[in-house]
């Protein structure tokens, strides 16, 4: 019997009877993810001639990026049980028109209230679009395809990570900052007619409400799932939110460097997402160990040893590495633990990473104003850690209560 299980949790009912997947529709939902966070990320590399040409401070347009994280983490449930009863491909439609429509706002923004307005219909956008994304791929695919269908939709998210704000802060000294959303808006308008032209009529399968969330949130394996990802995810965005900061004071590198590691975190980010995939299709519960365990070792190096920047830059591309293979193990572990609900189980998963994401962030801050840059991975490396625990030894207790 393994220790790392995946027998606890439910098959995912029904997804089988899919005969044939429909990669192209997975591959349009992999574009419409890749779209939406390259529109997320695009004013972290924008805001000073963001703020420049809005006649505002670069705190104030900075928050261009908060509205947008604090609407997606409402959004999600929100959208899943306002829309319980549309079909599925015209919501996800909907979800994507909100891409294009922000992106142009942005890009014709006179001011910062409209830029704003802009950023919350992109976060209307984002949330939706991840809690019904496990959903969708679930009617693509046969069951047995999806920690594979799920590594695609993904790479989105990888190549989003590694090419958004090189290339937004590229286009936006080239051309001007407008420049860089609107071809964000034509990366949705292509999403748009690729999801179209691909995706089937997928009607409604019932009447999802806070009733039904709160089902989902019984089932032991679910709340462990969440538990471990508010662990992971709350220890690794309080490093992440200030690995510049890191990299320029600890190794002491300079922009160069700094662009550099940052590369090839996102290239460590996208080979680990593929990683996650091949190993969820085996046990998702080991998937999400290996990838908790990896960030909490490169964590614990980077405190212990960063000082020297060999093993500051190498560590941090596995840092990506190990990170990357979350998303997508955490996505097929929930697929077993309540394919029956994917919709409500996605928003929940949804709101717990926005939640684990703000608080990270905050306590990382915290630590570096009082304890120091490299204090802040020591935090990582424990949480990661307890998140590799509560994965490991909880779901053994489950197993052998059941």
């Amino acid at each position: 019997m393994n220790t790392l299980i995946d027998d606890d949790v439910q098959q995912v009912p029904g997804t089988d009877d899919v005969k044939t997947a429909a990669w192209a529709g997975v591959a349009s939902l992999s574009l419409g993810v890749f779209a939406l966070v390259t529109a997320e990320f695009l004013p972290a590399s924008l805001l000073t001639p963001m703020s420049q040409d809005l006649g505002v401070s670069i705190g104030a347009a900075g928050q261009s990026v908060t509205m947008t994280a604090i609407v997606g983490a409402v959004a999600g449930p929100a959208v899943v049980i306002g829309t319980s009863r549309w079909d599925r491909r015209a919501t996800l439609l909907v979800l994507t028109a909100l891409l294009i429509v922000s992106s142009l706002m942005a890009a014709f923004a006179s001011g910062l209230p409209m830029l704003l307005l802009s950023r919350a219909l992109l976060g209307i956008g984002l949330g939706g679009f991840w809690a019904m994304s496990l959903a969708l791929a679930m009617r693509l695919v046969p069951g047995r395809l999806m920690p594979r269908a799920m590594a695609i939709i993904m790479t989105g998210v990888s190549l989003a990570t590694v090419c958004a704000a090189p290339l937004g802060a590229w286009i936006g000294e080239a051309y001007g900052w407008r420049t860089a959303f609107g071809i964000s808006a034509a990366l949705g308008i292509v999403a748009f007619i690729m999801q179209a032209a691909s995706l089937p009529v997928m009607p409604s399968k019932g009447a999802a409400g806070l009733s039904t969330l709160l089902g989902v949130l019984r089932r032991p394996a679910i709340r462990v799932g969440l538990l471990t990802v508010l662990l992971v995810v709350a220890g690794h965005f309080a490093g992440f939110t200030f690995i510049r900061y890191y990299l320029e004071t600890v190794p002491g590198f300079g922009v160069e460097g700094l662009s550099a590691i940052l590369l090839a975190y996102g290239i460590g980010g996208f080979l680990g997402n593929i990683f996650g995939g091949f190993v969820s299709e085996r046990n998702t519960s080991l998937s999400i160990a290996l990838a908790a365990g990896g960030v909490a070792a490169t964590a614990l190096v980077l405190a212990l040893l960063g000082a020297s920047p060999a093993i500051a830059a190498v560590t941090t591309a596995l840092w990506g590495f190990a990170f990357g293979a979350l998303p997508v193990s955490v996505q097929s572990y929930v697929t077993r633990a309540a394919g029956d609900e994917a919709e409500s189980a996605g928003a929940l998963m949804l709101s717990t990473f926005q939640i684990a994401i703000s608080s990270g962030a905050v306590l990382g801050g915290l630590l570096v104003d009082t304890h120091g840059a490299a204090a802040v991975f020591g935090f990582t490396s424990i949480s990661a850690l307890l998140g590799v625990v509560v994965i490991v030894f909880a779901g053994r207790a489950r197993l052998q209560t059941a």
